[in-house]
């Protein structure tokens, strides 16, 4: 469910290159992969829930794109992410690199199924 305020495309709009590619492209992802999430800004970030409940997280910064699958998509992919960079519930994928698409797959229907879980 795109976001239909336009706040999420003013978010993306303030990046330019390859950030905005990325930012661009995570998005895609994500509304492929689940179309009926509620897309908002959330915490300075771009955010997506289902059921009311968040699912994934997506920010563009100087040097990486960020991923935010909390609160538990992080431990539950530790291994895929350990060749990035993390924080508490973030990982940052840099631009210099090709963006794990596939991973980013996974961790989007982990979440979906710990979502619908609940």
């Amino acid at each position: 469910m795109k976001d239909t305020t336009g706040a999420v495309d003013t978010y993306i709009g303030k990046y330019e290159g390859e950030v905005h590619s990325r930012l661009e492209q995570l998005r895609d992802l994500i509304l492929t992969e689940v179309p009926e999430a509620a897309e908002s800004i959330s915490y300075g970030l771009v955010s997506y829930k289902l059921k009311d409940k968040p699912l994934v997280y997506f920010g563009g910064f100087a040097h990486h794109v960020g991923f935010y699958a909390t609160p538990n998509g992080h431990e539950a992919f530790k291994d895929e992410f350990a060749p990035y960079k993390q924080g508490k519930g973030s990982v940052q994928f840099p631009l210099d690199e090709p963006l794990p698409t596939g991973l980013i797959k996974k961790v989007i229907r982990y979440r979906v199924s710990m979502t619908s879980a609940q």
